[in-house]
């Protein structure tokens, strides 16, 4: 087909005496290129248009392109555009066809797959293809929809295939929001902005070299390393900077991954991919890239937590599943990461396993930052225990104090010495079990219940091979009698009561139960682990009285559980709170009571909460309060505080503010789903002027969106924006804001709060908890979350299983964190 006939329908929708587009004219290009254009039309698309046979093949994708292969975005294929329109950015004259404004958002090449003709494919339907763009890159696949009945339009799915360009948490459209050719943002190219710089031309040569990925020689698989191991102590530590994990009752294991290659290592170094089979073929259909990790194989009971006899069980063939709980990331990509931070090793790790969720085989182990409270808690459903460990130190590859392990019951490795035989036909009455003190094999006690019928066969098998004829140890009379001895090679793991005196005093066993064998550790290895103190900071903690004292009546919330909700989110509190001059909501007799807000403090906080001196308007300077730990936040709480409320800057810059707020405050007559549409209003139209925002649920009637700053804007600056977007949406949508204060002014409408950015104004913090009824909570919120939230006090303390969840490292990251410029209004 000639090119003027695949341009007819182009030329035919437009007056080009009146828009700015080019004319439907040949062009000449030598390669394949790619073009995206946001277009703010009726509604707000991107065309996604593909150069071929001389002509841009063309979608109009309604939501956008998304980077996670999850999103299925309707394309809408449209008429084919000419070469020159891949340069073209500005306004559509209204009226015209496709009348809005117009902005170039990406441009690159494209390929077929697999050298595949898109000619015929395209007639086929279906179109998969790599594109090499400045903002879309990797493997995309375009499909063609069945039409539904008298449908006219030609619809497709644009969707990304799994790849190392693929993203479940980057979403470009509400990210990406200026133009790659002029940095301009929509609403600057509707204005007529002129560009700061030249505008950038569009190489239309094709590449050299085909942009496919090229074939990957095969991955190199880590070596085995020594694992660190952890510290045993009499009490979980205090104090920041720890981060707490469940302690997995199973085997110690480092798994070496690369592609489909796999191996299973002990803490000893063996290599158990056989035996642990089950992981390695759960790890191999991830696909991981080069990388060593560390963890755990367990295998779960019926109640779902790991239990070591079950996991012998399983090993021996009888019914169960193993599960690998990855706690740590040791090499990646040829690259030793063990010097890193291990909350930065973690977070690596989150996103290697990220193709592990929804796995149930694979898991990556969850931490929090207060572990007194998790060790209660796993005690009592019966788990082994926890281990703690400092949040900023590098992976050593040995027993330090950077890891310590705290335990709900005693239980340790053992060297099995011998046995006492029973008096049925078959199986023994006890263990004897020993450990070694330097070169001398201590007794400690026996052993006589765990057993089944079938382990002590089984035993038995084990044991009868290493029979001797004398005690490996000095062992009691009365102990040895009717013991037969064997070579101490086999190692037991046990639970027990206590150990009657210490053990160099001839201390031994109470209560012994024998739990299985440990094969993953040698029997040279077993030696006394005796608890130690913690060796908590010497950061001082603050002590909350009147715990008990009920804070919120109508749901029976008390002081310390409100303590303990902000001792558990402190780090994500403080991640936006910290070193902001705040006002918090004190509440000494309950939130039922009288309260008041207090910013300034003549001491009474006590030592953990800060002062920073900061003048009025007439030069008066007054000590404000602010926190940068998880004690200071505590101290406010323990003078009766429930709510914090902060500036919009941080000491000591506080003239210079970092955040941009916009408090939705719905009239008393609509309903959540008005300020619902009314936030995604402004996220749209912050979007058109190049601005990210998010959105938090205020925990009372209504939405915060927020924007971060790069701090470089003053306060007068930073607030006559603010007036000025308010006052500008309210006069363009009348019908749904204002910008007046006046409560007369509200009737049917929400009120745009820009006051929250003058100097010496405060908005609730993320995460904080409000005093009001039922003990709601400030919460931070996608913005593709929204849709499906009900209420603005969506969630509260007794959600706290929730929150901590949502409040994880993941969660965090990208909420609120884009440092950008305001824009010229």
């Amino acid at each position: 087909m000639a090119t003027e006939n695949l341009l007819s329908k182009y030329n035919a929708k437009r007056n080009f005496e009146i828009t700015a587009e080019p004319k439907g004219e040949i062009g000449k290009n030598d390669g394949r290129i790619f073009i995206v254009q946001k277009h703010e039309a009726t509604h707000l698309h991107f065309d996604f248009r593909l150069e071929l046979d001389g002509v841009l093949k063309s979608w109009a994708v309604t939501r956008g392109p998304s980077l996670n292969p999850d999103d299925k975005r309707l394309a809408v294929r449209t008429e084919d555009h000419p070469i020159s329109y891949s340069e073209f950015e500005g306004t559509i004259a209204k009226g015209e066809y496709g009348g809005g404004t117009v902005m170039l958002w990406d441009t690159g090449h494209w390929e077929p797959v697999e050298g595949k003709d898109p000619r015929v494919t395209i007639e086929e339907g279906h179109l998969h293809f790599y594109l090499l763009g400045q903002r879309m890159k990797g493997e995309w696949l375009l499909v063609r929809m069945k039409p539904r009945g008298k449908e006219k339009s030609e619809n497709w799915l644009l969707r990304k295939i799994e790849d190392d360009a693929a993203s479940s948490d980057k979403i470009l459209v509400d990210t990406e929001l200026t133009s790659i050719s002029t940095g301009r943002s929509m609403s600057e190219i509707a204005s007529g902005k002129r560009p700061a710089s030249k505008p950038k031309k569009s190489k239309l040569a094709k590449p050299a070299k085909s942009i496919a990925p090229a074939k990957k020689a095969k991955p190199k698989l880590s070596a085995f390393s020594e694992p660190q191991l952890a510290t045993l102590v009499d009490s979980v530590p205090e104090g920041k900077g720890w981060i707490h994990e469940v302690k997995y009752d199973g085997y110690r294991c480092l798994v070496a991954a690369a592609g489909q290659e796999v191996r299973t290592y002990t803490r000893s170094g063996l290599d158990w991919s056989e035996k642990f089979a089950e992981i390695v073929e759960a790890v191999r259909a991830l696909d991981l890239p080069p990388c060593l990790i560390d963890g755990e194989i367990v295998a779960l009971d019926k109640d779902g937590r790991p239990n070591f006899s079950h996991l012998q069980s399983v090993l021996k063939g009888e019914a169960g599943k193993l599960a690998f709980f990855a706690f740590d990331l040791l090499e990646l990509e040829g690259k030793s990461l063990r010097a890193m931070p291990n909350v930065e090793r973690k977070e690596q790790l989150q996103d290697v396993l990220k193709v592990a969720e929804g796995n149930k085989t694979v898991f990556v182990a969850d931490h929090v930052a207060q572990g007194e409270k998790l060790f209660q808690m796993l005690c009592d459903q019966g788990y082994e225990g926890i281990i703690s460990k400092k949040a900023d130190a590098p992976y050593s590859g040995k027993r330090t104090r950077n890891w310590l392990k705290v335990k709900c019951t005693s239980r340790q490795e053992f060297v099995i010495i011998g046995y006492t035989k029973s008096d049925k036909a078959r199986g023994f009455k006890s263990l004897l079990l020993g450990t070694w003190v330097g070169d001398e094999l201590h007794y400690v006690g026996k052993a006589g219940t765990g057993f089944t019928a079938s382990l002590m066969n089984d035993l038995l098998d084990r044991i009868k091979p290493l029979v001797r004829t004398d005690a490996p140890a000095n062992v009691p009379k009365t102990s040895a009698r009717g013991a037969t001895w064997i070579k101490p090679e086999l190692v037991a793991e046990i639970a027990f009561a206590e150990m009657t005196v210490p053990l160099e005093d001839g201390g031994v066993l109470r209560h012994a139960s024998f739990l299985g064998l440990r094969e993953d550790k040698a029997a040279r290895e077993v030696k006394p682990e005796t608890a130690s103190a913690t060796g908590k900071e010497a950061a001082s903690h603050v002590n909350v009285t009147n715990r008990d004292r009920v804070i919120f009546p109508e749901s029976g919330v008390t002081k310390g559980a409100l303590a303990d909700y902000y001792t558990l989110l402190s780090g994500a509190i403080l991640r936006h709170m910290a070193d902001r001059p705040l006002s918090v909501v004190r509440c000494p007799q309950g939130r039922a009571k009288q309260c008041f807000f207090q910013k300034h403090d003549a001491g009474t906080f006590g030592p953990d909460v800060r002062h920073v001196a900061i003048a009025d308007k007439d030069g008066k300077s007054d000590d404000y309060l602010f926190v940068d730990n998880a004690d200071g936040i505590i101290g406010c709480v323990q003078m009766g505080a429930i709510e914090f409320h902060g500036w919009g800057a941080r000491v000591p810059d506080f003239e210079k503010p970092d955040k941009l707020i916009f408090d939705l405050d719905p009239d008393e007559g609509l309903d959540f789903e008005a300020v619902k549409k009314a936030a995604l209003i402004i996220k749209t139209e912050l979007s058109h002027m190049g601005l990210v925002s998010s959105a938090m649920l205020s925990g009372g009637k209504g939405i915060h969106v927020i924007v971060t700053l790069d701090a470089t804007d003053d306060w007068p600056t930073v607030k006559d924006f603010a007036s000025r977007f308010a006052r500008a949406l309210a006069q363009a949508k009348p019908d749904v804001f204002t910008a007046s204060i006046r409560k007369a002014d509200r009737k049917g409408r929400i009120f745009i709060d820009w006051l929250r950015n003058q100097r010496g104004a405060t908005a609730v913090q993320p995460w904080t908890v409000r005093a009001r009824a039922g003990a709601p909570v400030a919460m931070p919120i996608e913005w593709d979350e929204l849709p499906k939230v009900k209420t603005a006090a969506a969630y509260s303390l007794r959600d706290i299983d929730a929150i901590l969840e949502r409040a994880t490292w993941k969660n965090l990251c990208g909420w609120a964190s884009k440092a950008q410029k305001l824009p010229a209004m």
